[in-house]
């Protein structure tokens, strides 16, 4: 008796659904890197810091390259809002095209209706020849500017200082770092310093000056994330293996370095487990 013999089965669909799924979730994978903004809470404590400034929440936000997440950056202000802060601190590079000048306003006024707000320019600013602009437009919309100069905080009857640079894409003749830190030493004494500054990479110099703390960006995080390193590479310089990229770092003098691994991506760019970066950091008295 003759029997059939069974038809192959055809599986080239099933092949072409199931690259068609990868694909598909390989994009909302990288779509989700680059626009879904991961807070997170970090704590520096120091003995330096006076008892008034215990849980003090500064909310940092840097290398923002003219990014809007939700128009005019809704949801940036509601997830900034929702950390709480009692400062917010902008770290430069807010944006890199003159055509983005327009994110400035509306973003100023809502982080400003948050909390007092600071700002230092990054090297993006300076490169595209609009520092002067980008502080003139954050300053009227209250946004304090701080270009080489400090200002005293209060809180709870204590005082610290709260300390900014302009990048060094700046004017060559500006005020050094090193200048800034002996005004206030001279003027103020030995105090708990706060320094926002751009670049992470000279992170020794704000060790020698004795900043308590130093809030920085420029980074990116090392634009790619991998297991057991601080990033693929340096955004700014192309190099492999970067360090001083994403969080907190203690200092060999008995500061910590803070960097933020930013927002937005700069020229062509892109994150990979290193999702845009909304941090807060939260100042403890005490080691």
């Amino acid at each position: 008796m003759a029997t059939r013999k069974s038809r192959p089965r055809r599986r080239g669909p099933l092949i072409l659904l199931a690259a068609v799924l990868v694909l598909v979730a390989g994009g909302l994978f990288f779509y989700d890197q680059q626009t879904r903004i991961q807070t997170e809470t970090l704590t520096v404590a120091s003995d330096r810091l006076p008892a008034g400034f215990d849980g003090y929440r500064i909310v940092q936000i840097s290398d923002l390259h003219g990014r809007e997440f939700g128009e005019d950056n809704k949801i940036l202000l509601e997830k900034t809002a929702a950390l709480e802060p009692d400062l917010i601190a902008i770290t430069g590079d807010v944006i890199d095209d003159p055509d983005q000048m327009g994110i400035l306003e509306p973003l100023a006024r809502g982080l400003t209706a948050i909390a007092p707000t600071f700002y230092v320019t990054g090297n993006h600013e300076w490169a595209i020849k609009e520092a002067a602009t980008v502080k003139s437009l954050l300053e009227e919309q209250g946004v304090t500017v701080l270009s080489n100069e400090y200002l005293t905080l209060e809180r709870g009857g204590d005082t610290i200082v709260l300390a900014g640079i302009d990048d060094p894409n700046g004017p060559y003749d500006q005020k050094t770092p090193e200048e800034l830190s002996d005004e206030i030493h001279a003027a103020l004494g030995d105090p708990y310093v706060v320094l926002l500054a751009h670049r992470n990479e000279y992170y020794q110099v704000y060790d020698r000056c004795g900043f308590d703390l130093t809030l920085c960006g420029h980074v990116h995080g090392g634009l790619i994330r991998l297991p057991f390193t601080d990033g693929l590479i340096d955004n700014t310089r192309r190099r492999f293996f970067p360090t001083h990229t994403a969080g907190l770092y203690p200092l060999d003098g008995g500061g910590t370095l803070m960097v933020s691994r930013g927002l937005g991506n700069g020229g062509i760019s892109f994150r990979l487990f290193n999702r845009p970066h909304l941090p807060v950091i939260v100042l403890k008295s005490g080691e």
